[in-house]
């Protein structure tokens, strides 16, 4: 899909105000309002733009902690990465998980209420059939930095 100049508007407001009001984001970006949904419309149709959601500060709902793991597989076919995978996907307490190149496989971040939590979680996953032959863990100290808004200055214009 061919973004121009109006497209990278619309996705570096949406990223930084995702509530902002049809009428608003179209006299943002100089448009006007039908033109400037079709072209939301058109951005969510394609799949550039994912969703819409509150950034929820979970550290005042609930204290957790933060695990990020290096997990290294004894295997190295399609079927064991697959079935690392889906445990990853099925586990609730794994919040994001990377498939990575280099000297380990994924890393995955493990939120967990306690670390006795995270301790019996990977010793169940070595009791099972996920194949880790070793893993690292990290316990998160301090959130230095959260997720920003991808940078859009490196697309350019299609026109």
């Amino acid at each position: 899909m061919r973004l121009d100049s109006y497209d990278l508007k619309i996705l570096r407001i949406l990223q930084v105000n995702g509530r902002i009001t049809k009428s608003s984001l179209a006299e943002a970006i100089n448009l006007s309002v039908s033109p400037c949904w079709e072209r939301v419309k058109r951005l969510e149709d394609a799949g550039i733009i994912r969703g819409y959601g509150a950034q929820l500060n979970t550290e005042i709902l609930l204290k957790r902690a933060a695990v990020m793991v290096e997990v290294s597989l004894k295997q190295h076919s399609r079927e064991a990465f697959q079935r690392f995978e889906n445990a990853m996907q099925a586990c609730p307490e794994v919040t994001e998980c990377y498939a990575t190149g280099g000297g380990i496989d994924y890393i995955v971040k493990v939120m967990a209420c306690d670390i006795d939590q995270y301790q019996r979680l990977i010793d169940q996953w070595l009791m099972s059939d996920l194949g880790i032959e070793r893993y690292f863990t990290y316990i998160v100290t301090k959130t230095v930095k959260l997720s920003e808004p991808a940078v859009l200055a490196d697309l350019r214009d299609a026109d």
